[in-house]
This record gives structure tokens, C-alpha cells and sequence, in this order.
């Protein structure tokens, strides 16, 4: 067996092949397709980085020297700083690389990540990682407070009620538009799903059992971002949206396997399944289509979307908690709040 990533176990002398392979099966089956690949873009850039800083490979355990370097690197804009600064010169070949976008301080969430993936890779190994030690914990902690800034939203706009319509009176006859409705109502309409949760539905993931009577039907979502695998709730899709995904499943005879599929230019359904990205895609181009800038939203504009309009006809923040999976009430009551605030009779003292 080839040697394992960093962000998989380390071979131990103490396991047989077999366990040796187990073990690793059990890393890649128990961690979330999107954090592999997200260790893997974070293995790429440090591992650029220290090349580019020292001339040298990562080093297992790491030094604090290069720990304390890396957060001083990205702790700081560097479009100001000399041409002979070293921590320019590296930022410059990881932007020629197209690793870095530019110059200016990474956001504190960015650095955090890659940090968090450092530390991950060391704990897999079972070593001692030099972000634990007080120096580094507390360098870290500097360099967010210095760098913080307002959050910025995942989508320039929600896509409320009103702007839900305009991009589904887009979607006319053909099965790409039968498809895009689909995606469209059951994103928004199941409580905002997220861009990975609507592409790694299956058609097995949808029951009907209950749409011919009451014109209902039902979503098992394997996992989210916030519930493990097995532990997500059941959500339900009612009125237009179910009749929506149904009207999907007949006209892409969908009878297994992925629920959303690419189609061809000749409008014919494909057997893989959509990615991520074609849901960003599929966004953009119905906004295209309904007049709308193409930056208007973006696919997390369906949750925030969601939230927004909940908040705006009065449903109870638990009852849209329920579907949306939010874990944090106070993430959630933020787009209860930015309604709340602009109905709050206090905004109008002044006349």
C-alpha cells in the first residue's frame, strides 16, 4: 500500500497490513466528503508555502519557528511591504502557483481553516503539533483580532419568495427546465439545502408514498454540515415543489441512482450526478434569464432566502430551524433579526 496522506493515519508498526488498511478505510468513510478534499487544497498550500519560505519540506512534527512564520505571513497585508520582504516574495510565488489570490491579508476564517487542517493532519499522526503550544495559541489569537472583519455574506442577496418566482418562470417545457424547477423549489422549500445536499440526494433518498394522498413527499438527506451520517431528520416537500420533484423523476425517468443529473444539448438526461458547482451554475443562468444580474445570489442565497421569508411571514425561528438544520439559534436568528430591525417601531421616532 502506497504511504497514507497526512490527513490519513500514519503506518504503525504495531497493526498489520490488513488493520493498517482498515484504519485508513475507516478515516476516508468517517470524514465528510468536502473536509478531504478541503485537507487536501490545505496540504497543497502549506506544503507550497514552507517550499517557497525555507526551501524545505514539511517537517512531522512541525517546528514553532514555522508555525510562528506561517501565521506571521498571513497575518498582515503585504501589498505595501518591500519587494525584498521574504514573506512577499513567498505570497508572490503561491499567487503565480494560483494558490493565493493576492496580497492582501487572507480573511481570519481562512487562515483559522488552514490552521485547523495543520493541526488535523499532526493529531492523525498521533504528534505533538506546534499550534497547541501558548506561544502559537497566542500569536493565533493576535493575528484574528488584528485581521478581523465583518463577515461577509455567502450570498450578495436572499432569494426570497418574490425572487424565487421570477427565476421559476424561467423553466418552461424541456427536461432541463423540468430539472432546474425542481432543484430551484426543492432547495429553497425543504428548509435551504445546501449546494452538496441537493447533488448527493439519490432517488432512493425519496419516498412517495404519501403523494398520491395528500401530496406530500419525503427527503432522507444521509448528512449535513451540522448532522452526522444517520442522525439527520427526515424533511418533507409539500404542494408546488413536490409536484415539482415529481414531475422531474417522470420526465428524467429517474428510477436509482442520483436524483439530479447533468443534460445534454440535446436535452438528454444523463446517468452521473450534478456537481456542486452546476448548482452555482443553474443559479446563475436563471437569473441571467429572469433579468437579474448574475451576482444578484448565489446558491446559499436558497437558505438565506428561506430564513428570510420565514421570518417575514412570522413562522416561529424553531419551526424553520426544523428544516433549515441550523444548529446555532444565533446563526439562524440572524436573518430573523435583519427583519425584525427594519419593522422595529423604534427605527421610526423620528418621523
Amino acid at each position: 500500500m502506497t504511504t497514507p496522506a497526512p490527513y490519513l493515519p500514519a503506518t504503525s508498526p504495531a497493526l498489520s497490513q490488513a488493520d493498517q488498511d482498515a484504519l485508513t478505510d475507516l478515516y476516508v468513510r468517517g470524514t465528510p466528503a468536502n473536509t478531504l478534499r478541503a485537507y487536501e487544497r490545505d496540504l497543497i498550500y502549506v506544503t507550497a508555502w514552507k517550499m517557497a519560505r525555507f526551501g524545505a519540506a514539511l517537517d512531522w512534527p512541525e517546528s514553532e519557528a514555522t508555525a510562528l512564520a506561517f501565521i506571521l505571513d498571513h497575518a498582515r497585508d503585504l501589498g505595501d511591504a518591500p519587494d525584498e520582504d521574504i514573506a512577499r516574495q513567498t505570497a508572490e510565488v503561491l499567487i503565480a502557483r494560483g494558490l493565493r489570490k493576492s496580497l492582501a491579508c487572507p480573511a481570519p476564517s481562512t487562515l483559522d481553516r488552514r490552521i485547523a487542517s495543520w493541526l488535523a493532519f499532526h493529531r492523525m499522526k498521533n504528534l505533538t503539533s506546534p499550534f497547541d503550544t501558548p506561544r502559537v495559541k497566542q500569536a493565533r489569537a493576535k493575528a484574528r483580532r488584528a485581521a478581523a472583519r465583518p463577515p461577509a455574506p455567502k450570498s450578495a442577496h436572499p432569494i426570497t419568495r418574490g425572487v424565487l418566482e421570477k427565476l421559476l418562470a424561467t423553466c418552461h417545457g424541456s427536461r432541463r427546465d423540468c430539472r432546474d424547477r425542481a432543484i430551484l423549489m426543492l432547495g429553497w422549500a425543504s428548509g435551504g439545502r445546501r449546494r452538496s445536499e441537493i447533488t448527493g440526494l439519490m432517488r432512493e433518498d425519496v419516498s412517495l408514498k404519501e403523494f398520491d394522498t395528500s401530496g406530500v413527499a419525503w427527503l432522507s438527506l444521509l448528512e449535513t454540515k451540522t448532522t452526522a451520517k444517520g442522525e439527520t431528520p427526515r424533511l418533507i416537500l409539500k404542494g408546488r415543489a413536490a409536484q415539482a420533484l415529481v414531475h422531474w423523476i417522470e420526465v428524467g425517468e429517474i428510477t436509482g441512482g442520483p436524483l439530479f443529473r447533468p443534460i445534454s444539448k440535446a436535452d438528454r438526461v444523463l446517468k452521473r450526478r450534478l456537481t456542486p458547482d452546476a448548482i452555482y451554475q443553474i443559479v446563475k443562468h436563471r437569473l441571467r434569464l429572469a433579468g437579474l444580474p448574475e451576482d444578484f445570489a448565489s446558491p446559499h442565497g436558497l437558505r438565506s432566502g428561506f430564513l428570510t421569508q420565514a421570518a417575514l411571514d412570522g413562522a416561529p425561528i424553531q419551526a424553520a430551524m426544523r428544516l433549515s438544520l441550523h444548529r446555532s439559534m444565533a446563526q439562524a436568528q440572524k436573518y430573523y433579526d435583519d427583519v425584525d430591525i427594519s419593522e422595529n417601531p423604534a427605527t421610526d421616532l423620528l418621523g
